[in-house]
């Protein structure tokens, strides 16, 4: 499963644990900062181990039009690095 927004959605937790590794996906949400992001992160017990962007559009006049950058960090639980 995954992590979005404090929601679970997908499969892919299912899937890590069948691989031993708990992973999940946090997202930064619009009004937080990278660091409020980790931060989080760090208080439900997982750190980041990968990160990605991709851009967010909106259509404008019926066309796409720039909007945001919507970042995404893989995290893994801490104990997995004891």
């Amino acid at each position: 499963m995954e992590l979005i927004r404090g929601k679970i959605i997908g499969y892919k937790i299912e899937r890590a644990k069948d691989l031993g590794k708990k992973q999940i996906w946090y997202e930064v949400e619009e009004n937080e900062s990278i660091e409020d992001c980790l931060a989080r992160m760090r208080r439900d017990g997982y750190m980041a181990v990968g990160r990605k962007e991709e851009p967010v559009f909106h259509l404008v006049n019926g066309e796409p039009t720039y909007l945001r950058q919507k970042i995404q960090f893989k995290a893994m639980d801490c104990q997995d690095f004891e």
